[in-house]
């Protein structure tokens, strides 16, 4: 399951979503997807569940989608923004 971490503090600018971390300070920006994926863990979900989310409201597959989000999440993993778990 993939959960965001608290602190983070988040607005809407212009076409992306801006992110920092009370804690730590890192700023992170995000595209609509980026955003998107963001929003939908908001409830704890799993990498299945957010592909097949998003393949249905961004016009493309789950297996085509997969790569790209657990890259993503592993750059959010990578700054403290969210983490893995059962």
């Amino acid at each position: 399951m993939i959960k965001r971490h608290e602190g983070w503090l988040a607005a809407k600018v212009g076409d992306e979503l801006v992110m920092m971390s009370v804690d730590s300070g890192v700023y992170i920006g995000l595209n609509d997807v980026g955003a998107r994926v963001w929003d939908l863990i908001e409830t704890p979900r799993d990498v299945k569940e957010l592909c097949s989310t998003l393949a249905e409201e961004f016009e493309t597959t789950p297996e085509t989608c997969q790569p790209e989000v657990e890259a993503f999440l592993a750059q959010l993993e990578e700054r403290g923004a969210i983490s893995r778990g059962v």
